[in-house]
């Protein structure tokens, strides 16, 4: 007959615990998996996969007693961790929706907005479309597997019993805001710049004829020149997005390493 004393059964519960909490809370953030058309049920049986196939390639957890006050912290910062890396990852999407924004507004397009279905909030009908390809293009880089890599290797560079984050790593956290807001006026910048000319254009055929309506004429100018402006700088999506991509993976690992 097994016996087993309560440090030993605290050890095999918190083997597959602890590794839980991070990876449930960082597929609830990340996008794609994270999103609101994907069922809760589906993220949390991916996680559960995802822990029993990992467990066995890390570390010894700490052996806790899990209705300790110790063990409910540990929960907390496994859940912080997750969701840290989540973030990080949902910025590097957010560029691209800041960027369709920038430009929607620019070319008047502002008012035409949809539905997001994956956060359940409205975007703009440009902003949607950038998503919507990088999302495609994510998957087909195999984004997702990166991802999954990253946060495997968190359990070795940043151990479950090592406690919570610095605060070198909640400042690299809290500067990808800034990261995200020139990353996306780089991507709008010539489609911007282009529709500045053809608002310059416009100012001086006004003076040059005051009788002609520049608002009517104007608008499905704008309209027009900023899709034109908008599919000459498309074939350049793919080597920016990849480009953020590296710098996104790049952050992660600098993020989980901080001191």
């Amino acid at each position: 007959m097994f016996t087993f004393s309560e440090a030993e059964i605290g050890q095999m519960i918190g083997q597959y615990l602890w590794p839980l909490f991070r990876i449930a809370s960082f597929l609830m953030i990340v996008p794609i998996f994270g999103a609101n058309f994907v069922n809760a049920r589906v993220r949390l049986s991916l996680a559960l996969a995802i822990t029993v196939a990992v467990v066995p390639t890390l570390p010894e957890a700490p052996a806790l007693d899990p209705t300790s006050m110790q063990a409910m912290l540990l929960v907390m910062y496994q859940v912080i961790i997750g969701m840290a890396m989540g973030y990080a990852v949902t910025v590097l999407f957010q560029v691209f929706v800041v960027a369709g924004q920038i430009m929607a507004m620019q070319m008047g397009l502002g008012f035409a907005a949809m539905v997001d279905p994956a956060n359940g909030i409205t975007v703009a009908a440009v902003s949607q479309f950038y998503l919507m390809m990088v999302t495609l293009l994510f998957l087909a880089m195999n984004g997702h597997l990166v991802l999954f890599e990253a946060l495997v290797h968190s359990f070795t560079v940043m151990p479950i019993e090592a406690g919570s984050l610095s605060g070198s790593a909640f400042w690299l956290l809290a500067s990808r805001v800034s990261w995200m807001f020139s990353a996306a006026m780089m991507i709008a910048l010539p489609s911007v710049t282009a529709l500045l000319l053809v608002n310059l254009s416009f100012g001086v055929m006004t003076r040059a004829a005051p009788q002609m309506n520049i608002f009517s004429i104007g608008f499905p100018m704008t309209v027009l020149f900023g899709l034109i402006a908008i599919w000459a700088t498309f074939g350049e999506v793919l080597p920016q997005f990849q480009l953020l991509s590296e710098q996104t993976f790049e952050f992660m690992n600098e993020f989980i390493q901080a001191p």
